[in-house]
């Protein structure tokens, strides 16, 4: 029985990427149908198996606090470790923003932030008067566009909030690369499957940090349960400073928020 459900995924997957490429003509609406088993929650990722997460007691957030990181990249860098990320992709990265004394803006991620920021631009011809960092990453949104357009159901929202994808379900169509407003997945080059940053979910469910957060040097990144009022993230966001997030006009309702974030950033 096992096999022929395997033999029937795989003839299914095929199908639909014929589909997606227009190899065979039709709506996605005749192929899945509403209520699919598609949609429903993949009990292969890790962590979930097993759970009942149905009503989650946790509600996680990442903060990224701009007036503290410096650009080090040491970020990026337990990243890549973590999860063996190809040459010229990220799943998270580290943006620099220089701001010259006409106020123009020049943004740059020369390796991601891979290598730091240790050497100047050579390239521009007036005095820089002001420069500062910003990590990108995963916005984890309560609303994200990437599951509301994926065809197959392998981008998914976890009961314990976290956006994930399933690769057993992925078909690399980049539809949910298309979709998300804030361009942080990518087509991984080697799994030929959409991928993109975790908050470490991993590590999380462990009830560890995620990589980055826990080699910042500066403390530029922190993530907890805003549903523990003595967690850190708690305590920040109920605390002085301005904290915002990304996109707010797109209605997607990140849990990644920005503290000391710039009107120059993008």
């Amino acid at each position: 029985m096992d096999s022929i459900k395997s033999e029937l995924d795989r003839d299914r997957r095929q199908f639909i990427k014929k589909v997606l490429k227009g190899t065979i003509s039709g709506s996605l609406l005749l192929v899945i149908p509403a209520g699919a088993g598609v949609l429903k929650i993949p009990e292969q990722i890790d962590g979930i198996r097993g759970k009942d997460w149905a009503i989650s007691e946790q509600n996680f957030a990442f903060i990224v606090d701009i007036t503290l990181c410096i650009g080090c990249g040491a970020c990026c860098v337990a990243d890549k470790r973590e999860f063996n990320v190809p040459d010229g992709y990220y799943r998270t990265w580290v943006e620099r923003y220089l701001k010259d004394v006409d106020d123009e803006v020049y943004v740059d991620s020369p390796n991601g932030g891979l290598d730091g920021y240790q050497t100047p631009r050579k390239d521009l011809d007036k005095p820089i008067r002001d420069t500062f960092f910003v990590p990108k990453l995963c916005n984890m949104c309560e609303d994200p566009s990437c599951v509301q357009v994926c065809p197959v159901g392998a981008t998914f929202r976890s009961p314990d909030g976290f956006v994930l994808i399933d690769q057993k379900r992925c078909i690399g169509c980049a539809y949910c690369i298309q979709g998300c407003p804030y361009s942080v997945r990518f087509l991984n080059p080697v799994t030929h499957m959409a991928d993109k940053c975790t908050w470490c979910y991993h590590r999380v469910r462990k009830g560890l940090l995620p990589a980055c957060v826990n080699v910042c040097p500066t403390g530029a990144r922190k993530f907890g349960d805003l549903n523990d009022k003595e967690s850190e993230v708690s305590k920040i966001l109920r605390g002085h400073g301005v904290l915002t997030v990304l996109k707010k006009d797109m209605g997607n309702y990140p849990a990644l928020y920005y503290k000391g974030l710039r009107r120059e950033v993008v």
